[in-house]
């Protein structure tokens, strides 16, 4: 597993500190599954992308090859 250091402002250390204790976790458990979503979001944003992409100039890609 690989260690990464990061440094947040005063602000956003805070509004990480309440959030997590909140929801009854540990400020690093939140942040970890936060950058897996925003991860798994970006791969789909993408797919998604490119299969509108892809559809939408079909027939164009057809005439080509």
């Amino acid at each position: 597993m690989e260690q990464l250091t990061i440094t947040l402002s005063e602000e956003i250390a805070k509004q990480l500190r309440d959030a997590s204790e909140k929801i009854g976790v540990k400020p690093e458990e939140l942040l970890l599954v936060s950058l897996q979503e925003k991860l798994a979001k970006l791969d789909s944003d993408f797919t998604d992308a490119m299969q509108y992409v892809l559809k939408k100039n079909a027939e164009l890609y057809k005439r080509l090859s």
